[in-house]
């Protein structure tokens, strides 16, 4: 027992050195709070996209917004593209996995939406293919990621790398890193502060 719950205590010491080091990139975390807002108060919409653990967090995301975060307020607009299972296995069949995305934000996004492709490894062809048909449609695009920023590093207008190699920490970082930026459009969006306004909903 005293083995396991050394172990235990070592991952999560090892989850929070990754989100202290995560605090390096809190500009680039308020500038897409920023775009974000300016998006939703225009009345446009996010469209977040991944795979796998990634799929999840653009779900859990697209939720918070459509829902609530922290506080009682209108629905906002969002998105997770991973969740039409017949429209990413149309796609997938006819024209191949990698444009799953890319072809819904092309028939969904619009100028001044904000396009979020969510890819562990950075490697996702259908997460760069998405970035880049938004990017074409005017969509200002987010990617998050790992250390390397993998292939798709340099896609998008803003990209977070979260400072690790490994799989579990990055998906960690990813989801308090969505949870950030819906407190932060929250506060900005309807004057509550973050701080005042949590409190156990779910």
């Amino acid at each position: 027992m005293t083995d396991t719950v050394a172990v235990i205590h070592n991952l999560i010491d090892a989850s929070i050195a990754v989100k202290q080091e995560l605090k390096k990139q809190a500009s680039l975390l308020a500038s897409i709070a920023e775009r974000m807002t300016q998006a939703l108060s225009a009345g446009r919409k996010i469209l977040f996209f991944g795979n796998g653990g990634s799929a999840a967090d653009s779900q859990h995301l697209a939720a918070e917004f459509v829902g609530r975060f922290l506080i009682e307020r209108r629905p906002l607009p969002a998105l997770a593209l991973n969740v039409n299972t017949s429209c990413v296995t149309a796609i997938g069949n006819d024209y191949g996995y990698d444009l799953v995305f890319a072809r819904q934000v092309e028939a969904l996004g619009q100028k001044g939406d904000v396009a979020i492709g969510i890819s562990t490894s950075g490697n996702s062809v259908s997460i760069i293919e998405g970035l880049r048909a938004a990017r074409k449609l005017g969509i200002f695009t987010v990617g998050l990621t790992g250390k390397s920023g993998g292939k798709m590093k340099n896609e998008p207008e803003v990209c977070i790398c979260v400072p690790s190699s490994e799989t579990p920490r990055i998906q960690e970082s990813h989801i308090l890193i969505g949870h950030v930026l819906c407190g932060l459009v929250e506060e900005a969006m309807f004057g509550q502060t973050v701080a005042t306004s949590c409190q156990l909903v779910a």
